[in-house]
């Protein structure tokens, strides 16, 4: 089995973690604190970029904004997403009023917009509210 580089949300530290141990609750070697909550984490614009650049895990984003309905209307099925698809996928939130340059880099034209990152390049994109199940069930499909 590989190691997996896993960015800490909380300080940004890389820690490498055998495949098989991904489940059992990790802690950063740098801050200590769990690798994974099992809820998305609020990423600014450069631990997005470390996440998806550094990180070897899949990266699923949520771009959204506080002013938005359906994105407002998505958190809770996001969050419950991450319950399901972490410790194999890293979910993050990015708000597209904090992070305009990313959302403009990245062309991110509507929200809510889910954008699937692996090895560092988009390799799935999903623009409109989903529900949990559908969240999941594309992701999955998408990384295979």
């Amino acid at each position: 089995m590989s190691d997996e580089i896993v960015v800490c949300p909380a300080c940004g530290g890389l820690n490498r973690v055998p495949a098989s141990r991904l489940a059992q609750g990790p802690s950063c070697g740098k801050c200590h604190r769990p690798l994974f909550s099992g809820a998305p984490a609020d990423v600014d614009e450069a631990m997005f970029e470390r996440m998806v650049q550094k990180g070897t895990l899949p990266v699923l984003a949520d771009f959204w904004a506080a002013w938005c309905g359906p994105c407002r209307t998505m958190a809770p099925a996001f969050a419950a997403a991450a319950a399901k698809l972490e410790p194999h996928v890293r979910l993050v939130k990015v708000d597209t009023e904090k992070a305009q340059a990313l959302s403009g880099q990245l062309a991110i034209r509507s929200i809510p917009t889910l954008a699937l990152f692996r090895q560092g390049r988009e390799v799935a994109r999903q623009a409109g509210a989903l529900p949990e199940s559908q969240i999941v069930g594309w992701a999955r499909a998408a990384l295979q």
